[in-house]
């Protein structure tokens, strides 16, 4: 089966609400270019219906039972593997990824599920020590209807992560995904109505993002904002929160700093880096991009990941033979070539890659209007490059020299992002210095896996606040209460 079959439409009160009267976006492969398919976009109209339906069911979902939340979540969960081979093919058809990394994709979202399906039955409170005859009790509440908005990079992880934790803590949600990653978002939402979600509890808007964003976070309706995408936008959202003075999660961008020691395993250390940099086609906000090598192995580690990544097999995500697919979209290869044109025009050396790659280096794959750029290494990039200081999002590795364990400390936290940091050494006390003192909301030592169900996902200064996954997670959907009685 390699036809696009996903169901698009707005999902507003029980109703799937298709193009009749509405604008439409066209949903296209990045592998080949081609229109998959129209979006209906939501109007005026359609966000206020979806508010008013949030606003009914965050009443009746924050008194359902908390087995009964939990029960919803958990046959999500399940739909979800039933249908993981449909699911991950649409993720791949208009994201670009490959197949298998979106099937590991459906299968995260759906332990991400099932640790929520807990969550909901642990929201505890407790008592206070008072006088004989009197009692204060502090109370952990559902904050309300939210308002959430996803990336594109992992459309079917990041449609869960966002309600999951709001339906867990009690809460409704009304979530706009990525138009350009529209399928997968609706597939996903239809595991939830055929898992028995209350038709008023979820709402799924698609449409002009700033029209949405300012209709939604304007309304009293709403709550609490959950945000994941780019610090531009953001910092922007934040700003319409802040007038009605509702809580937020930001997960926004990073540029994520990898620590290489003269200590570390160097081979293993460079088969699980260049695997993971070039995941999604680098198009992951906790991606590795800035390696830092300490001056004894440089060479070493340059040339070993140099000739790793010229053998990584580019194309279409669906061919079992590829390992790096497009990008999603048609800005990303121009954004990358421009990064590539001036690093090297700061004295950068390309090492592998750096130009647009129709065919997937020299492997024929149909795809000559796919968004395609090689996976590409820079060596020796000067501080002053725009890759070094403004995230990639994108297939380039930048590669450069340190001494000590103070220069490595110093480049970790030189930029305002602070969302995911990497080291690589076999020196337990470096190890512990290292967790302490970089800037970053998660750091990964000898290892590049941070995302896990039960351990909090989020970053700090201009990478964002909050938490998502983990207890954090729903903590982050709830308000505290306490109650004094005499």
């Amino acid at each position: 089966m390699t036809a696009y079959d996903a169901r698009l439409g707005l999902y507003i009160a029980g109703q799937w609400l298709g193009a009749e009267g509405r604008e439409t976006q066209p949903v296209r492969n990045p592998a080949t270019g081609e229109t998959l398919a129209d979006l209906p976009l939501a109007n005026a109209a359609d966000l206020d219906a979806a508010l008013a339906a949030a606003d009914r069911g965050f009443r009746a979902w924050r008194a359902t039972a908390p087995d009964a939340r939990a029960a919803v979540l958990i046959r999500t969960a399940q739909l979800l593997r039933e249908r993981g081979d449909r699911l991950a093919r649409i993720a791949t058809l208009e994201q670009g990824k490959i197949l298998a990394e979106a099937k590991g994709e459906v299968a995260f979202a759906a332990q991400l599920l099932e640790f929520h399906a807990g969550e909901a039955q642990r929201i505890y409170g407790r008592v206070l020590q008072r006088p004989a005859g009197t009692r204060s009790l502090v109370l952990h509440q559902p904050v309300g209807p939210v308002a959430a908005f996803c990336a594109w990079n992992f459309p079917i992880m990041n449609v869960v992560r966002k309600i999951a934790p709001a339906l867990a803590a009690g809460c409704s949600i009304v979530i706009k995904p990525s138009e350009e990653t529209a399928g997968s978002a609706v597939e996903v939402l239809r595991c939830f109505q055929d898992a028995g979600l209350p038709s008023d509890v979820a709402q799924c808007v698609f449409g002009v993002p700033d029209m949405v964003s300012r209709r939604l976070l304007a309304s009293p309706v709403t709550r609490k904002l959950s945000f994941t995408g780019s610090v531009p936008v953001g910092k922007h959202l934040a700003k319409l929160a802040a007038d009605t003075m509702m809580a937020t999660t930001m997960e926004l961008g990073g540029h994520g700093p990898v620590l290489v020691f003269d200590d570390c395993d160097l081979e293993k250390t460079l088969d699980t880096l260049v695997a993971h940099k070039f995941r999604n086609a680098g198009q992951v906000c906790v991606a590795p991009t800035r390696f830092h090598v300490q001056e004894g192995i440089y060479d070493a580690f340059a040339h070993g990941f140099a000739e790793r990544t010229k053998r990584l097999r580019v194309g279409d995500g669906l061919r079992a033979e590829t390992q790096m697919g497009p990008m999603a979209n048609p800005r990303r290869p121009e954004a990358i070539a421009a990064m590539v044109a001036d690093a090297r025009g700061h004295g950068a050396r390309v090492l592998a890659g750096g130009e647009t790659d129709r065919g997937g280096n020299g492997h024929e794959n149909g795809s000559e209007g796919g968004f395609f750029f090689s996976p590409t290494v820079l060596a020796d990039v000067p501080l002053e490059a725009l890759a070094m200081n403004e995230e990639p999002f994108g297939p380039i590795a930048l590669l450069r020299p340190f001494a000590t364990v103070d220069d490595a400390i110093e480049q970790a936290n030189r930029l305002p992002f602070g969302l995911a940091a990497y080291c690589f050494t076999e020196n337990g006390r470096r190890q512990n210095l290292l967790g302490d003192s970089i800037e970053a909301g998660m750091v990964a030592i000898n290892s590049v896996r941070l995302s896990w169900p039960d351990s909090p996902f989020g970053g700090v200064k201009d990478s964002g606040h909050g938490s998502e996954d983990g207890p954090e997670g729903v903590a982050a959907h709830l308000v505290t209460k306490t109650i004094h009685m005499m």
